[in-house]
């Protein structure tokens, strides 16, 4: 195998081909870096947190993938990953996630003290979410907590202290996390069944198309409640209704329960936190 070929297996293993969960993880951590620092954030910390985003959803890709290996073997999608199919060694992987997660580190030894501290937890969440999926009911609320620890990273970068309304902002990712990985788990939902494994969409069973919506509308209820904490003005609820328009045209997308259906609906959440941004990033660069 050539250089080039292995390097293509790489990109696969880290999704660097499929960016939708990187810009899932980078929205959160851009609001909290928005809001913290009143709309004028410092463009290293900006690019430090960017670059560490990839790195690190690239190093949990390659981390679920290697203790779901055996599983993805038994599943249509996912059995011709690189690691499933053989074509990279558990060795190999291990190798890498480590190599990833080392220079994701070594980006914020220049940050805050606190940076520093949190992303021990913010390491041992992201290895630990796949083992979650063997006995955790609703394991996208995990990976929600995964996904927003950016946020509490970003504020003691920016301001050295982690407030309570940065929880709050985890809270709504939390509840969007599990939304967005309902629709995506109600694609895999008969295989996942067969090969045993635990996730939301098997969970709430027939009200899976309820439970998503409810946990949109909570999302942009937390949301609001931030606005309201803030004194948020017109444009960060104009950016709220429009990600509840999307949402909206998600219930569309899944209520019959398509599997093609459900997985534009997860890859359209992107939308969701474009919409969010937006309203943040105009309405403090218009009050600043």
């Amino acid at each position: 195998m050539t250089l080039k070929e292995r390097l293509h297996l790489y990109e696969k293993l880290m999704r660097l081909d499929k960016p939708i969960g990187v810009l899932l993880l980078l929205w959160p951590t851009l609001w909290g870096l928005w809001i913290s620092s009143y709309g004028r954030p410092n463009w290293v910390i900006l690019w430090i947190f960017v670059l560490g985003t990839i790195l690190m959803r690239s190093a949990g890709c390659v981390i679920n993938d290697y203790v779901d290996r055996d599983i993805d073997r038994q599943v249509e999608r996912t059995r011709g990953r690189p690691l499933a199919s053989g074509q990279v060694s558990a060795k190999e992987a291990l190798l890498l996630a480590t190599v990833l997660a080392l220079l994701a580190f070594s980006l914020i030894l220049t940050l805050d003290r606190l940076v520093i501290i949190l992303s021990v937890p913010a390491l041992l969440i992201a290895a630990t979410y796949p083992y979650t999926k063997r006995f955790f009911a609703v394991p996208q609320a995990y990976l929600g907590i995964a996904f927003g620890f950016g946020i509490p990273m970003a504020y003691a970068a920016n301001v050295g202290a982690v407030p309570l309304v940065a929880w709050a902002l985890v809270l709504a990712n939390v509840f969007w996390a599990v939304a967005y990985d309902t629709e995506y788990a109600m694609v895999d939902r008969s295989d996942d069944i067969k090969v045993g494994i635990k996730t939301s969409a098997i969970t709430f069973g027939k009200y899976d198309v309820l439970a998503v919506m409810f946990c949109y509308a909570t999302m942009v209820g937390i949301l609001a409640g931030v606005g309201l904490r803030f004194k948020f003005g017109v444009l960060y609820y104009l950016g709220l209704l429009a990600a509840a328009g999307v949402m909206g045209y998600h219930y569309v997308l899944i209520k019959d329960r398509e599997r093609d259906k459900c997985f534009k609906a997860f890859l359209h959440n992107n939308w969701v936190g474009a919409a969010v941004f937006a309203g943040i990033a105009l309405d403090l660069h218009y009050r600043y």
